[in-house]
């Protein structure tokens, strides 16, 4: 009786062992046959709110004259005039294209004006703003020249800084333009804004 009962027991044992094997091909062969059916599925798009840094790095304009749909967009922060003109739906035929730099990087809030064939365009001179301070993204060497400390060749590094880099974000990154330190930007700061 000893080696039926012990011939039982290993029976047991064997029997269990197979029974777990087995429920773990059962569940293999299911998540196989679901990953296999999932291939054939188109995959899904989900919308995700904006984050908070997406919203910070989005841009206003303000985009009027000779083009399609006037009026204000929101754009990335690394958005040029070619992308408002492009949201705006394209230029008029009556558009002249030449009097507006279209690789230039819009600022925040700025507004742009496309003029037509002929027209004069916009004065973009820089000239003083109602407060008296200089625009130092629109502004021209002369009136970059009316400020303490810039001459005729700090102005030109100014507006080729502002060409190769970009509208200038902060007073501040006027550091970044050969010549001008931390004295000349202290002189500077209570007379710009961008």
């Amino acid at each position: 009786m000893g080696s039926d009962g012990s011939a039982t027991g290993g029976m047991r044992k064997f029997g269990v062992g197979a029974a777990v094997v087995a429920v773990l091909v059962v569940a293999a062969v299911a998540v196989a046959i679901g990953a296999v059916r999932s291939l054939g599925d188109q995959p899904q798009t989900v919308a995700l709110s904006p984050t908070a840094a997406a919203v910070e790095s989005a841009v206003y304009v303000h985009i009027h004259g000779e083009v399609v749909a006037p009026g204000i967009y929101r754009l990335g922060s690394d958005a040029r005039v070619v992308d408002v003109i492009a949201a705006a739906g394209g230029l008029t035929t009556d558009a002249d294209d030449s009097a507006v730099n279209l690789a230039r990087l819009v600022v925040d809030g700025e507004q742009l004006r496309v003029p037509a064939v002929g027209e004069e365009a916009a004065p973009h001179s820089g000239a003083p703003t109602a407060d008296g301070r200089v625009a130092l993204n629109s502004a021209d060497a002369a009136a970059l020249e009316t400020l303490p400390g810039i001459g005729p060749a700090l102005a030109e590094r100014i507006i080729s800084w502002r060409s190769e880099h970009g509208p200038f974000r902060a007073v501040e990154d006027l550091l970044g333009v050969p010549g001008i330190g931390d004295k000349v930007l202290a002189g500077l700061r209570d007379q710009v804004t961008l």
